[in-house]
């Protein structure tokens, strides 16, 4: 018997070594994601490996450009009807595909007005201010918000960004003049400000076009604008044409500066001119294309340059020329 018990015994005392040695397995610990870059990466297969898994492909998601498109008639009566395939979109000269295209767009805006309260606006101011209540009365929605900064020798916040129209009124009456003109500081820190905000952004511009005090330069504000994505819109006041005194040249900055931004210069001499200056630009807010997309690739170089065309069809069935006007383009920091 007890032969037998030993007999039955010896396998099980043969198989201890074995387990005790058997290999633990540990799951592979998931990839860094966050290490991976944003380009699809194609990886060589393994020898032995099936042609199938050559093939595969990490996918990082890379965030959309948006691009919001103003498209309107030579006259500047904006065009509402057109559909995705309407357009065409490039980026460095590469079209792109449109993931996401709306229609007169219901994003919230938020819009910083900016007034110049200098010494060479003050008699204009009190015109200024009630073209921007009727504007401020007109655009703003609940989801909306408005910001109001005045600038002259220095810039300040006077309103911060509200859609309670009281106190946009009551920040409208009290303004307050200075010496100099701070411009370019007014559309840095506005594009500041806005730079967190979500949805459509907008700076407003009510001056003369002379800047005498700025510490920032023309390229540092329009930097700051075209990273907060703000479309920038002037209303340049001219009293007198052929003041001696004018600043063209200021004039000529503001006029680029909206058509790098996506957004548009007026020039008003009158109560009436500022007042349709203002509905032109409520007009087309509510009338703006979404066009977004993922970039197909990335090339060297930190600004990128986008295009928005029109198809033949689209100006075929608009029997009218149409202008597209929108962003120049981009800095990449902003998308890695």
């Amino acid at each position: 018997m007890i032969s037998r018990l030993l007999l039955m015994c010896v396998p099980l005392l043969l198989l201890v070594p074995a387990l005790a040695q058997e290999p633990t397995v540990t799951p592979p610990n998931p990839p860094d994601m966050s290490k991976i870059p944003w380009s699809p990466v194609h990886r060589s297969p393994k020898p032995g490996q099936a042609s199938s898994q050559a093939d595969s492909t990490i996918s990082v998601n890379v965030k959309l450009v948006n691009v919001l498109a103003s498209v309107a008639d030579p006259d500047g009566t904006p065009y509402a009807a057109l559909k995705k395939d309407d357009f065409r979109i490039f980026e460095d000269g590469v079209e792109q595909k449109l993931s996401i295209f709306e229609r007169e767009s219901e994003l919230p805006l938020s819009i910083v007005v900016a007034l110049d309260t200098s010494m060479s606006t003050r008699k204009d101011l009190p015109l200024e201010v009630a073209s921007a209540r009727r504007f401020t009365h007109a655009i703003i929605r609940p989801v909306d918000a408005i910001s109001l900064y005045q600038f002259a020798t220095y810039v300040s916040q006077v309103q911060p960004f509200t859609n309670d129209e009281r106190s946009i009124d009551s920040a409208l009456t009290h303004l307050r003049t200075g010496a100099a003109t701070a411009l370019y500081d007014a559309i840095y820190l506005g594009a500041q400000a806005l730079e967190k905000r979500q949805g459509r952004k907008v700076i407003v511009l009510i001056t003369d076009g002379g800047d005498t005090a700025s510490k920032t330069d023309y390229k540092e504000a329009l930097r700051a604008a075209q990273i907060s994505e703000a479309l920038i819109y002037s209303i340049i006041m001219v009293p007198i044409e052929a003041d001696a005194g004018r600043d063209t040249g200021g004039e000529h900055a503001l006029i680029q500066l909206s058509s790098d931004t996506g957004g548009k210069y007026f020039y008003a001499t009158s109560t009436a001119q500022l007042d349709n200056a203002f509905r032109q630009i409520s007009d087309e807010l509510r009338t703006q294309y979404l066009l977004a997309y993922y970039p197909i690739r990335r090339v060297s170089g930190e600004f990128r340059r986008i295009s928005v065309e029109l198809t033949a069809d689209a100006k075929q069935r608009a029997s009218r020329e149409l202008v597209v006007r929108h962003r120049a383009g981009y800095y990449n920091s902003k998308i890695e």
